[in-house]
């Protein structure tokens, strides 16, 4: 399980948040084996007022936390922060500086889906990588 927030500014993401969701989405997909079909994506759009960063980012700037299941090893979560960054600036021509990454993970036991605990649901993934 994965939910993704991505914060930018909303004249940036109004434009390219389709584009950001499939990258995202494909990285998780590739590094994470989460299935094709599960996306839980949040975008969350602020005014310049809003969105308060060093002078070196520009307008593309984004923020992307990741609240996913403990369980995965340091080789996993690096592959996926290494995917996110190298994916979203290739393909959006963004600058390395544009994009920052915070993977946040909880227990299994600390989440309710589809009216069950996290840790009592059959996943069809893994998530112990």
């Amino acid at each position: 399980m994965a939910q993704v927030k991505i914060y930018g500014r909303t004249s940036f993401l109004l434009a390219a948040h389709a584009k950001i969701g499939e990258v995202v989405h494909q990285a998780a997909v590739r590094t994470l084996k989460l299935p094709a079909d599960k996306r839980f994506q949040r975008f969350i759009g602020l005014d310049d007022w809003q969105l308060v960063a060093p002078p070196d980012r520009s307008e593309q700037y984004l923020m992307i936390e990741v609240l996913m299941f403990s369980g995965r090893s340091v080789a996993t979560r690096k592959a996926f922060v290494r995917a996110l960054l190298d994916d979203l600036t290739r393909e959006l021509d963004l600058s390395p500086l544009d994009v920052e990454v915070t993977l946040i993970e909880s227990p299994r036991e600390n989440w309710g889906i589809r009216g069950q605990h996290g840790d009592e649901l059959t996943l069809p993934y893994p998530v112990e990588l």
